[in-house]
């Protein structure tokens, strides 16, 4: 479950907790060698780069040629959806849901318990997107394969323990090494999930005219990247399953908490190393590009039909501000403002959503934690806080109240 990384809700203490946590074991010196990586690739040509050697693999989303390619990508997976269904190319176009995942560490024990719930009502509806950040990347391939993979996500956010999720590394990890915490027990945890039977069922939704989208940063080329899993697990490339593995890993490394993730690319037939962190880094959850906004609205301007579209936006954490009395150290001072800044950019991230919904004539729904989830937050990954969590997503939803139309002023 990728922690912390676009954690509103308790990030103080969190993050403060996580960092003591990775810092506080027994202080020793390691073999006094710093990490090694490839040759990253060179400035101007990131885009260039590919892993498995799909032209569709990932997107540039701060490039006009990425957006484009995103909205190829968006164009032919709703013709792959229309024959999928029989429906020749001027029928009218199918009700799209589109589903976003934001980050959240144990807060994402709150979306699972919203899409468990939300299932057990009846009317969750099958989603031609679904996209994932941080804790929410972990989400995002169990909502995108849809009801039956129910249990498998909730055992994610109800099960696992600290020890699932890091190795704690002395505080000269600062110097020697690339994250204050190993990160190894997560990559397993996701091997446990994430594995061909699985990735066999999103090849198949993928040619069945569906998308599921995981946000990455790359730190080299200080880019968001945006994979495109489905593609990937369709490609039988050999590295498809690990590769998979190690976007979900990398979405959720917390830069400096965490150990990073490289993968090998190249670049005309040259080898070279991406360094990728949380996706948070750029955005806390993101829903369609603005090309596609851009396309819709041209189409209605031609007067030509657009297919309908409800966009969800899950907020695995708070929208208020949550009060915190801060250590006058330098862990709790530093871990109180990025929590602040983190805060802020997954509030205005609802809002841009939101904002582009309305123009683009899109149905919004958001769902998030309330004030009336009390439960206090003590230890990372405490399954004390993880399980009441999912308990109150369910509820909510089982309720019918889980969703609002406009995010809270």
């Amino acid at each position: 479950m990728p922690p912390l990384s676009s954690v509103p809700t308790a990030t103080q203490p969190r993050r403060r907790s996580l960092l003591a946590l990775a810092a506080g074991g027994v202080v020793a010196l390691p073999g006094c060698s710093i990490p090694t990586r490839g040759t990253a690739v060179p400035s101007g040509r990131a885009s260039a780069a590919s892993v498995v050697g799909l032209p569709n693999e990932r997107f540039f989303p701060l490039e006009a040629a990425g957006q484009a390619a995103l909205q190829r990508e968006f164009t032919a997976a709703v013709e792959r959806q229309m024959a999928a269904r029989g429906l020749s190319a001027n029928a009218p176009m199918p009700e799209l849901d589109l589903l976003g995942i934001s980050g959240g560490g144990e807060n994402g024990a709150f979306g699972a318990g919203v899409l468990n719930g939300w299932s057990e009502r009846g009317d969750r509806p099958p989603f031609f997107l679904v996209t994932g950040i941080s804790t929410g990347a972990l989400t995002a391939p169990f909502a995108f394969l849809g009801s039956a993979r129910d249990a498998d996500l909730k055992s994610v956010f109800t099960d696992i323990t600290l020890a699932d999720v890091i190795v704690q590394r002395g505080m000269t990890a600062a110097i020697w090494n690339d994250g204050m915490a190993d990160n190894g027990p997560l990559f397993r945890t996701i091997s446990r999930y994430i594995d061909n039977a699985l990735l066999a069922e999103i090849a198949r939704a993928y040619d069945s005219g569906r998308l599921l989208l995981v946000g990455t940063s790359n730190l080299d080329a200080q880019m968001p990247i945006i994979w495109n899993i489905g593609a990937i697990a369709k490609s039988g490339h050999p590295r498809a399953l690990d590769t998979v593995r190690k976007i979900l890993l990398a979405s959720s490394a917390i830069p400096g908490a965490f150990s990073p993730v490289l993968f090998d690319v190249t670049v005309d037939g040259q080898e070279f190393q991406e360094l990728h962190v949380d996706g948070g880094a750029f955005a806390q959850v993101f829903l369609y590009p603005a090309s596609v906004g851009t396309f819709r609205r041209a189409r209605m301007a031609r007067g030509q039909p657009i297919a309908p579209a409800r966009a969800w936006v899950l907020r695995n954490g708070r929208l208020d501000p949550e009060w915190a009395s801060v250590d006058r150290r330098t862990i709790g001072i530093a871990g109180r403002a990025v929590a602040a800044m983190i805060s802020s950019a997954g509030v205005n991230d609802v809002w841009r959503i939101y904002t582009a919904t309305e123009r683009d004539r899109v149905d919004f729904n958001l769902a998030f934690i309330g004030r009336d989830f009390t439960v206090p937050y003590d230890q990372p990954f405490a399954q004390s806080y993880m399980r009441p969590l999912f308990d109150y997503g369910r509820e909510r939803s089982l309720r019918g109240d889980a969703w609002v139309k406009r995010p809270p002023s």
